[in-house]
């Protein structure tokens, strides 16, 4: 009776229905030597946009690889996410575009934009061709992209194509040239200045908000911000007393995985002087301040009491009940359109019941989310982590330093690459201190259908294991169970299919390689002793503290937690991949109507956020018919 994540090796694992996208094919290198990349660019982005405006879609489908082409579109052709391969699908989708591209074009308003000849496999080198931005523009909105372009038989055709929507005609986020004034000039004297005028907004005095967000995490936080920009009323409500409280009270040793390039927040990136990896802490009072430079509405201490949703109406109504800062408690009542779900990525916290558990007599037996910290001066004590992955390696680190005997019950695999090999070569030339501006770096990564990321992202981390042998094989003879995900595709889709399943390396794995933390591979619990564990196999650990670093359910089952079973079982299943490869009902239609799923890391959060935002406003604005029955009305 153990708490394991799911049947079948972990390499293979993903979330229930997730599909296990496969490899997809790349095209032969490219012949020709001494290539005009711009011109080869411009001439076959101007062809399509010919056929696009002439609807010649028999012309259309000539520009595309045959069989290896892919479209991959976030909102462009229309208000879903897609990815369709092949050009008779590409054809097919582009003709049934509500939304048809009026503009099409190469971006070369920056010199890393511009066309150039190299690598069309992410950055590998095995496969030559073009790559290019683009922008476009629709009866509705403007966009941008990326082409990739291959040689076949001499003629030079589309591989791959990437369009996302980013702003909405007449709608345009007030930024740069278009920034508001800030100041009410004249002689009314019933003026309002800024401070009194934000305090009103802040406490949505005689104010329904459009968009009630559950959580004031990264994902909570993003849309919050790119609906703000969007001037769509949103109100951030969260149970911490403290925005930031989701990771300030977080283990004490907790430190980002993925370096500062990747993780920056839309409008307000972290600034030139911020360290590689940032401390929790750090990052927790970096979102204090996000919500009050850029004017978020936050409520903390604050309780979701009620909801419920009318159907004719297309509207929500819920009841909050909140602490204020001066102690006092009062209850509101709100009517948004839109409630968006921002607990997370993950749900429910996987914590089993086991044979015994109420009988332990040791210091503290919790989830990892429940996991303050190891305790100072513990020489002698024995801690075991029950799980192998980020937590459970971060957890163990922080007990042995606080001086106890640290025992990591390891029941699978696990995918584990080196902080050193995902900043130097995972991420290397995209997300580093040379690399281009993160949306454009977003931009490049996101237009990787999945199927061609997993190819590449098979030589990636075969790079990356030659970078971390000597670990590797260290934690092997320590008897570390290791695996390099489906096909030895590494983290990225582990964690776009199972949300798990790795450890990236800040320390802990040279602990084990030494013998400080030692590993029980392979043994399922059969029950809880009061002083310790017993396996299947009859072999037993002393522990005066247990912790189960053992994850968390599917999102959904947070939705079911907070809102009941007739919501829970009317949304999609969340995370994971669809047959198409894109993520299923994050950011986009649910399948119950007014509401939606966020979550992420702060990279996903940032690049996702704008396209929930726009689908909201979107729909408020009457661009695309707010859902009656789980299904848009284009």
């Amino acid at each position: 009776m153990g708490a394991h994540d799911g049947p079948g090796p972990s390499s293979h694992r993903v979330e229930p229905g997730s599909v296990n996208v496969p490899l997809g094919e790349y095209p032969a290198s490219a012949t020709s030597s001494n290539v005009d990349a711009h011109a080869v660019a411009s001439d076959l982005v101007s062809r399509l946009a010919t056929a696009l405006a002439a609807k010649d879609f028999a012309a259309l489908s000539t520009l595309f690889l045959e069989d290896k082409s892919y479209w991959r579109d976030h909102l462009g052709l229309s208000w879903d996410l897609r990815t369709l391969k092949g050009s008779q699908k590409i054809t097919a989708f582009v003709e049934a575009s509500k939304t048809p591209i009026t503009l099409f074009e190469v971006d070369d308003t920056a010199a890393h934009r511009a066309p150039v000849s190299g690598p069309i496999d992410g950055g590998i080198g095995d496969v030559n061709g073009v790559q290019s931005y683009v922008r476009f523009e629709s009866d509705v909105g403007r966009g941008r992209g990326v082409v990739t372009l291959a040689e076949e038989n001499g003629a030079w055709k589309f591989f791959t194509i990437f369009t996302v929507l980013e702003e909405l005609k007449g709608y345009e986020e007030p930024v740069g040239r278009r920034r508001t004034k800030g100041v009410q000039h004249g002689g009314d004297p019933a003026r309002k200045n800024w401070k009194k005028r934000r305090e009103a907004e802040r406490n949505l005095e005689g104010v329904d908000p459009k968009v009630l967000i559950i959580g004031a995490g990264q994902g909570g936080l993003t849309a919050a911000a790119r609906l703000k920009m969007l001037n769509v009323t949103s109100l951030m409500i969260d149970t911490n007393e403290r925005v930031g409280d989701n990771w300030r009270k977080r283990y004490h040793q907790l430190v980002l995985h993925d370096p500062v390039w990747y993780d920056h927040m839309p409008y307000f990136p972290f600034p030139t002087h911020w360290p590689i990896f940032t401390p929790k802490d750090k990052l927790a009072d970096f979102f204090e301040s996000y919500v009050s430079h850029l004017e978020l509405n936050a409520w903390t201490s604050t309780t979701l009491k009620s909801t419920s949703w009318d159907e004719s109406k297309k509207q929500w109504t819920v009841t909050l009940e909140r602490r204020k800062p001066d102690g006092t408690t009062e209850t509101r009542t709100l009517h948004p359109n839109h409630i968006i779900q921002a607990t997370g990525h993950s749900g429910k916290k996987n914590f089993p019941t086991m044979k015994g558990m109420e009988s332990f007599a040791g210091d503290r037996l919790c989830h990892s989310s429940d996991f303050s910290g190891a305790y100072p001066n513990s020489q002698g004590k024995k801690a075991v982590i029950v799980g192998s992955c980020n937590s459970g390696h971060d957890i163990a680190q922080d007990f042995y330093e606080k001086g106890y005997s640290v025992t990591m019950v390891q029941r699978s695999t696990t995918c584990v690459i080196s902080s050193s090999s995902i900043t130097n070569i995972g991420l290397k030339g995209l997300y580093d201190e040379d690399g281009p501006p993160v949306e454009d770096a977003d931009m490049a990564l996101w237009s990787m259908p999945s199927s061609l990321l997993k190819s590449q992202q098979i030589k990636v981390t075969k790079f990356q294991n030659e970078h971390d042998k000597a670990l590797l094989d260290g934690l092997r003879a320590a008897g570390f169970g290791i695996d390099m995900g489906d096909t030895d595709s590494g983290l990225f889709l582990k964690y776009f299919q199972r949300g798990g399943g790795y450890y990236i390396d800040v320390g802990a794995s040279q602990l084990i390689v030494d013998g400080k933390i030692a590993i029980k591979q392979g043994q399922e619990i059969s029950q809880i002793l009061p002083r310790g564990i017993e396996f299947a196999d009859g072999s037993t650990l002393d522990a005066d503290e247990i912790v189960f670093a053992t994850g968390y359910q599917n999102m959904r089952s947070q939705a079911r937690i907070i809102f009941g079973d007739e919501l829970a079982d009317r949304v999609g299943d969340v995370w994971g991949l669809n047959n198409e490869g894109e993520f299923r009902t994050m950011w986009q239609k649910s399948g119950h109507p007014g509401f939606w799923f966020m979550g992420g890391n702060l990279a996903v959060s940032r690049y996702y956020s704008r396209v929930l935002a726009l689908q909201i406003k979107a729909a408020e604005e009457g661009l695309v018919e707010r859902e009656v029955s789980g299904k848009a009305k284009l």
